[in-house]
């Protein structure tokens, strides 16, 4: 919305808003600049210039002009919302916040900076606040189509589908039309498990708007739960055609790669996620600010120096030329003991070659991919984060390759590094989603100050069948008293660097008590790699 002016103004003044209005950017900024060198202390044009500058991607002038415009008229509510918007145009959405802030504290009825805030907080992954802010946008302006949408995105991160669907109806109700409002109905629908409902909503958005990328991706989220994945793999290509930088489109074109068993091409969209949602440095968010999360982060500035500006860093990740997976095991021998042993289960000593394991080492230490926080005191790596290299792959590919008794051609589906507090606890007690469960260590041996000790805790009965994801993985008192119900013992596996605990996913694991010395590269870190889906194995129901 453009500023309203005097009714006194010069009709070039008139001119300049009428080309705003039309579009025509560059015309109304020379028409702007022209009535600034009249008046240059008219705070309002400053501030309507600077809008047609973020558009024009001008976002240094933009931010410069809407400063001048509040600096002469520090009382102007809407000097201040056009300043965030500047701000939030540039990722620098904490700033925004605040600048939405001052304007609803001139005007705390203004339906749009309460909407606006809204974003700046989601942005930074603060729900209940932006829910609040869109609620109250929408208490003042109960036609506000786009709070309608922004509720249903929130809630949809709060893993509240059937309200984010009804908040994407009340959307459709007001723009049956809407096609951000069908699309993201799709996606609510999606994740209750309605999957051909949201595929009809997802087709109707693109009848409506065939160049729309999210409706394209969220009906390749579709696909991909159906098993459909050649048509879920067209659909995150068709929606990265139509925007090359849907770094979200990357991340799902990789899962579904990989579930084709296609590693490599997988991993290199993971890859490019991160690049587009971290190349120029992410956002803190507020669990960022954690005390193990700063003191790591200190830690890997010293080792790293200047590179470790908050950018994605990826340290050298190819391939290497020979084997990664040390083929000099007993892989007769170790085969044999997984198909003999109850529970399944077995451990593997120099798993990988020197080369490989002291190059996947150095990538760990020498990437910005720890950008997962949890609170027992240990980060986390994902393949959308940069954990996703070349190496990796490779490993991924030649370990499955060498043990088919152990995989049976199960596809890797995830993984992930975690890099621990020397001191603090680990990962609680749970179970995984897959079929197998590759788990290892590449800290140096010396970094452990007690080798009984630093590893993993196996137990040997697995989650009840119909026990479902939230419950075998995260509700540590039910799964503490089923073991003890069971009479179940756990199997500890002490720490050791090239070290692989391979064992039924099924079966519930933690993290053994962690001594390591202080120190960066003293951090204990284990991978981890998940292989087939737990309903794939004959076992779940």
């Amino acid at each position: 919305m453009l500023t309203p002016l005097p009714q006194d103004t010069d009709a070039l003044l008139r001119q300049a808003i009428a080309q705003h209005q039309a579009g025509r950017l560059a015309e109304a900024e020379t028409l702007y600049r022209q009535v600034l060198a009249a008046r240059p202390g008219f705070a309002e044009v400053h501030c309507n210039l600077g809008v047609v500058l973020m558009f024009r991607g001008q976002l240094a002038a933009a931010e410069a002009a809407c400063r001048q415009g509040v600096a002469l008229k520090p009382g102007y509510p809407k000097g201040h919302n056009y300043l965030g918007d500047v701000l939030a145009f540039q990722g620098r959405h904490g700033e925004a916040a605040e600048a939405y802030r001052s304007a609803l504290a001139l005007k705390p009825d203004y339906a749009e900076a309460h909407n606006s805030l809204g974003t700046a907080l989601m942005q930074q992954g603060e729900w209940d606040a932006a829910l609040a802010s869109f609620r109250r946008a929408l208490e003042l302006r109960p036609d506000f189509f786009g709070s309608h949408i922004m509720i249903g995105h929130v809630l949809l991160q709060q893993d509240k589908p059937a309200e984010a669907e009804a908040a994407f109806r009340r959307a459709l109700a007001a723009r049956p039309d809407s096609v951000e409002a069908l699309s993201n109905l799709g996606a609510a629908l999606g994740n209750q498990g309605r999957l051909e409902e949201a595929a009809e909503c997802c087709r109707r958005a693109i009848a409506l708007r065939p160049g729309h990328a999210e409706a394209h991706n969220n009906l390749g989220n579709v696909l991909k739960e159906q098993g459909r994945l050649d048509e879920a793999e067209a659909c995150y290509r068709k929606a990265i055609a139509l925007k090359p930088s849907f770094a979200e489109a990357h991340k799902q074109l990789g899962a579904v790669l990989c579930q084709q068993d296609r590693i490599a091409e997988g991993f290199a969209e993971f890859t490019r996620h991160a690049e587009l949602a971290y190349g120029a440095g992410a956002a803190l968010r507020p669990g960022d600010q954690s005390s193990h999360k700063l003191r790591h982060d200190r830690e890997q500035q010293d080792y790293m120096g200047a590179a470790a500006d908050g950018h994605l860093r990826l340290a050298d990740g190819s391939r290497i030329a020979g084997a990664a997976v040390n083929p000099g095991n007993d892989i007769a021998a170790i085969s044999a003991q997984w198909q003999g042993s109850k529970p399944q289960m077995v451990v593997i000593d120099n798993l990988l070659t020197p080369a490989a394991l002291e190059k996947l080492r150095r990538f760990a230490l020498g990437s910005t991919i720890w950008r997962a926080v949890y609170e027992g005191g240990y980060l986390g790596a994902m393949p959308e984060h940069g954990f996703a290299s070349p190496l990796l792959a490779q490993i991924g590919e030649e370990l499955r390759a060498a043990y088919p008794a152990i995989f049976r051609g199960h596809p890797l589906l995830h993984c992930w590094a975690f890099k621990y507090d020397s001191s603090l606890s680990g990962i609680k007690l749970h179970a995984d989603f897959a079929a197998v469960n590759v788990n290892f260590w590449i800290t140096p041996n010396e970094a452990n100050r007690d080798p009984a000790s630093g590893g993993l805790k196996v137990w040997d009965k697995a989650a009840p069948l119909d026990w479902d994801f939230m419950k075998y993985n995260t509700a540590e008192k039910d799964i503490r008293d089923f073991l003890a119900r069971e009479g179940a013992q756990a199997i500890t596996v002490p720490y050791r660097a090239n070290r692989a605990v391979i064992f039924d996913s099924d079966l519930f694991h933690e993290t053994d008590r962690i001594d390591f010395r202080d120190g960066y590269e003293n951090r204990r870190i284990n991978i981890t790699l998940l292989y087939g889906r737990r309903e794939t194995d004959g076992k779940a129901q």
